[in-house]
């Protein structure tokens, strides 16, 4: 038995193993669906954080790239790689998690670490990098990189951060 397992066990009060929820209650299967999801789905990471995210070096060039697998009209999270090896189900949970994890990151960095990642990141683009600062500026696809679910203030408090540093960069540009 794994230590994931034993998160969901516990003994009875006759000394037997007694599995929590209604699974072991209806015996419909649930709970051992939900741990081979729970395995899916971080073999899903496993495989995306050290293949996919590993070759991108910084934060928010990360979460800039699982938010630009997001369809926005659907929701749903778009990787062929991934879709052509794991469940979708899966996929689907693995991705959403990687992007809700990389925007906390991103959050509970101080704002002067969030400008040198940002920085990176933008710098990335070459010379392209003031048209890059100069469209995030003006494009309001900012809201884009929030994964769904999550309260507005923590979205409003990740845009309101990524302007005053756009802000910023954009003072400095060169004339």
């Amino acid at each position: 038995m794994t230590l994931q397992s034993r998160h969901f066990l516990n003994v009875g009060a006759h000394g037997g193993v007694k599995r929590h929820g209604k699974s072991s209650e209806n015996r419909t299967g649930e709970f051992v669906e939900s741990i081979e999801d729970f395995h899916r789905s971080r073999n899903v990471i496993e495989d995306f954080s050290s293949h996919t995210l590993a070759a991108i070096s910084s934060c928010f060039g990360r979460l800039y790239y699982v938010s630009s697998l997001k369809d926005s009209e659907s929701g749903r999270y778009e990787h062929e790689g991934l879709t052509s090896l794991y469940p979708e189900s899966a996929v689907q949970a693995a991705l959403s998690q990687c992007h809700e994890e990389l925007f906390s990151r991103i959050l509970e960095t101080p704002l002067q670490e969030q400008a040198k990642d940002l920085c990176a990141c933008l710098s990335t683009a070459g010379e392209q990098y003031w048209d890059l600062v100069e469209n995030w500026r003006e494009n309001c696809a900012l809201r884009d990189m929030c994964p769904e679910g999550l309260p507005d203030y923590l979205s409003d408090l990740f845009c309101s951060n990524m302007c005053a540093l756009l802000a910023i960069f954009s003072a400095k540009k060169p004339s």
